[in-house]
């Protein structure tokens, strides 16, 4: 991987975090107000789900396990 490249997958690994981050904040505070609709509830989670698969697919890209 060039290291231009690299960077911009690092970039792109920032912006999944944040947004992963912001859906979980977004998720609890529907959740805390108790009265969230559910079906948007599930669509939030399984979205977060679909961007942590993603944020561990270029972790495992950038940082692959190497045995000695």
């Amino acid at each position: 991987m060039e290291i231009n490249e690299h960077g911009k997958v690092k970039e792109e690994l920032e912006r999944l975090r944040l947004e992963h981050l912001d859906l979980d904040s977004a998720i609890n505070a529907l959740e805390e107000i108790g009265r969230a609709d559910q079906l948007q509830l599930k669509r939030l989670k399984k979205k977060k789900l679909a961007l942590k698969d993603k944020i561990t697919k270029i972790e495992d890209e950038l940082f692959p396990d190497i045995i000695a």
